[in-house]
């Protein structure tokens, strides 16, 4: 997967991925306008070794665009560059989630708010249902998919726990596909000498990330509390950013209950108005527990574990793309995201208010999504309509 090039300065890399993150709408989309930055543009990788690495970001946890930019930071400028384009791309989307964080809190309570986000939680639930068909039409496939997908679904309806489901479906996969060949076509060998250069980064932030949970458990338990349960959420959503919503519902809603449904959706929804992957929510929820610092540590958490497996898979690629237990593993995880998405969209349905423009509405919004209008128009739209209609 590498070739010798000349290392690119990091803050090059910071301002090129800073700039396309002030556009970084329609989450796994904009992999493409990554693509045409880091290969057409600068040349910092080849086409071919650019398709390696989104088919490694597709196969481990984290939002795949933000992982993308990882993979051509690094290819370009080793450690640093990763981190740079990484920080870079998603800043942005920071930034402006944490500004319409602020204003909801201190307005969400007004009349023409609340208006608002009636409308814009049942574009939500239209969201989150074509996101489960999207994931279904390019994961179920065989009966053994079927079969893993409805086991999720009704388990997270019942009340049990996503990453439970998760665990279970990788497990299952061992026994389920036994017999298939998941294994993928491998990418170029492995250069050696690059080994440390990708190693070395993701330990100094495994180090670093030990030392702030240190601090954080001794400063305070809510901090803590917020920084572990994102760091698990990045941990286990494979399959991209979507796949984070199923455990972050669960874990901020159904276990701690530190917010309801309805203000988790607006949150999603405030996540669709910024650039960057829908994983940004984890902002608006640690913004809403701790304030400013809540939101920098459940956004840095959220981010960190797909970076670091980003960083210490990538030398091992090729073996990984040919390990069949794990492929089938992998697949099961995969396929249990259909079903989870499947129970979110049920739940966000149920706390959703339902009146005849809403349904309205939310129909106009499936309908836009399925013919693949920009979900940015689509959620402004929304709100216009929102504070007009209801």
């Amino acid at each position: 997967m590498w070739e010798q090039r000349k290392r690119e300065n990091w803050l090059k890399i910071f301002l090129a991925f800073l700039r396309l993150g002030l556009t970084a709408f329609g989450g796994p989309a904009m992999v493409a306008y990554i693509r045409d930055l880091a290969v057409k543009k600068h040349g910092w990788l080849t086409d071919d070794s650019f398709r390696d690495g989104v088919a490694l970001c597709q196969t481990i946890p984290g939002a795949t665009a933000m992982q993308a930019a990882a993979y051509a930071g690094l290819r370009a400028g080793g450690g640093l560059g990763a981190a740079a384009a990484y920080v870079g791309f998603g800043l942005p989307s920071l930034v402006l989630m944490m500004i319409l964080t602020i204003v909801y809190s201190r307005a969400h309570q007004l009349s023409i708010v609340i208006a608002l986000f009636t409308g814009l939680q049942v574009i939500v639930v239209a969201l989150v249902a074509n996101a489960t068909i999207n994931f279904g039409r390019r994961s179920l496939k065989f009966w053994q998919d079927i079969l893993l997908t409805l086991v999720a679904a009704g388990f997270l309806i019942a009340g049990g726990s996503p990453i439970v489901a998760i665990i279970a479906s990788g497990l299952l996969g061992l026994l389920l596909y036994m017999r298939m060949d998941l294994r993928k076509p491998a990418p170029k060998k492995t250069d050696v000498n690059h080994l440390i250069t990708a190693l070395r980064p993701a330990f100094i932030i495994v180090f670093g990330l030990g030392i702030g949970l240190v601090i954080l458990f001794l400063i305070d338990q809510k901090l803590f509390d917020l920084s572990t349960l994102m760091l698990k959420v990045d941990l286990f959503a494979f399959g991209g950013g979507y796949a984070s919503v199923p455990i972050m519902l669960h874990e901020v809603v159904g276990v701690r209950h530190w917010m309801n449904s309805r203000v988790f959706m607006d949150g999603i929804a405030l996540g669709q108005v910024t650039p960057g992957p829908i994983v940004i929510t984890a902002t608006f929820v640690g913004y809403l527990l701790k304030g400013l610092p809540g939101a920098l540590v459940g956004t840095v958490s959220v981010f960190t574990p797909s970076l670091i497996i980003l960083l210490m898979i990538v030398p091992y690629f090729d073996r990984l793309q040919n390990n069949p237990y794990l492929q089938r593993a992998l697949r099961g995880a995969l396929v249990s995201f259909v079903g989870l998405l499947l129970a979110v969209t049920i739940e966000f349905g149920i706390a959703a208010h339902w009146s005849t423009l809403s349904i309205l509405l939310a129909l106009a919004a499936f309908i836009a999504l399925r013919l693949k209008v920009d979900i940015l128009w689509i959620v402004l739209g929304g709100a216009i309509l929102s504070t007009l209609l209801l």
